[in-house]
């Protein structure tokens, strides 16, 4: 084979190894690395989570034989400052590899190329765009929270093939087959965040938190919960809801300033946090810009029409993945987004389809919004 096609199968197997922190590295990027040498793959490793080594550190450990002369094959550029673990750059340098190819360029502005050009500058060649669509894709909410500075988001709705999500009394369950609520649950376990509305918590009493089936588990380390979050602009939740009664970490987002309801809340360790208000309610904007500052690279909605139209009226959605049932609701039942401000045709809001496949007896539509 070819330098480039070399170049793209060793890149796709390290992209392999990144898709392993999938569920795991939360606010870092989902970083594999191949290390090569006399085309012989002599090492690998990927990143786990926050806190642990990169995937280069963790490659290099990993390496059977001497690494000098070595090429690198990384699906983010090597980070070259100080956070909570040493720039990798040194790292590789002292490895003395001869060649480091990265997926992409890293969007954070503490590096933005300065890794890749530290290297070059220790003569060490560099490559860079090998898989980059695929790797940013991987990372869509890191990518997007350094170079946006807000999260990813991606609703996720079951509908009949007539487009309800409820009945009209607000009875939901359950639309969709089981393989498509087991599908859900890798949704929930790959986002920092899943987020809904008080009105949902009230109607539904839901838990939102991952319940993987066991072999799910085995296979992914140090899983943890999802921050929960509910928007509530008046505080009307009930300290006997799910949501606040089980493990992990819950945060409300109010405009109300109701002391006693306030102590009540963190008086069972949920964190309140009070934004400005738009039209009557949180202001969902507010609420993206303090995810991102946390560190949130993609949230999942699951919630009803009012709150996913109110998202999508500000621009704030990425992604949709429906979950479509055969059945028929009638006209009488709640739709999948309430938009009040789509008066003609020319105001629809576009949808890409970038996948379709069969869950059970559902099919799986994955759609990227385009305003």
């Amino acid at each position: 084979m070819n330098k480039l096609v070399n170049d793209h199968a060793y890149m796709a197997q390290a992209l392999r190894l990144a898709e392993k922190g999938l569920y795991t590295t939360r606010t870092n990027p989902r970083v594999g690395c191949v290390i090569v040498k006399h085309a012989e793959v002599i090492g690998e490793g990927f990143h786990v989570s926050p806190g642990e080594p990169h995937a280069e550190v963790n490659a290099i450990q990993s390496c059977s034989k001497e690494t000098e002369g070595a090429t690198v094959y990384v699906t983010l550029e090597p980070c070259s400052h100080h956070g909570k673990t040493p720039p990798c750059i040194e790292s590789l340098i002292a490895a003395k590899v001869r060649r480091v190819v990265a997926a992409m360029q890293d969007p954070n502005p503490q590096v933005d190329g300065k890794g890749l050009e530290y290297l070059r500058e220790h003569n060490i060649e560099t490559t860079c765009d090998i898989l980059k669509n695929e790797s940013a894709e991987l990372n869509k909410g890191f990518v997007q929270r350094m170079t946006k500075a807000r999260p990813y988001v991606t609703v996720k709705s079951a509908m009949s093939i007539d487009g309800r999500t409820a009945l009209q009394s607000g009875e939901s369950k359950w639309i969709s087959s089981e393989q498509s609520r087991e599908d859900v649950q890798k949704l929930r376990a790959r986002s920092c965040v899943i987020m809904t509305g008080i009105d949902t918590v009230i109607q539904d009493d839901p838990r939102l938190n991952v319940r993987l089936k066991k072999e799910e588990l085995d296979s992914h380390n140090n899983i943890e919960q999802p921050i929960r979050v509910v928007l509530d602009t008046k505080l009307r939740i009930s300290p006997k809801a799910k949501i606040l009664n089980i493990p992990g970490q819950t945060i409300i987002y109010t405009c109300c300033k109701d002391n006693k309801k306030y102590q009540d809340l963190i008086s069972k360790n949920v964190e309140v946090v009070i934004v400005s208000a738009k039209k009557g309610r949180v202001d969902f904007i507010d609420v993206m810009s303090h995810l991102s500052e946390r560190g949130v690279n993609e949230v999942l909605v699951e919630a009803g029409p009012t709150l996913i139209g109110g998202l999508m009226e500000d621009e704030l959605v990425d992604e949709m993945i429906i979950y479509m049932a055969p059945h028929i609701m009638g006209d009488s039942s709640r739709g999948l987004v309430k938009l009040e401000s789509i008066v003609n045709m020319q105001e629809r809001i576009n949808l890409q389809i970038v996948q379709t496949r069969k869950i059970g007896n559902d099919i799986k539509l994955q759609l990227k919004v385009q305003y």
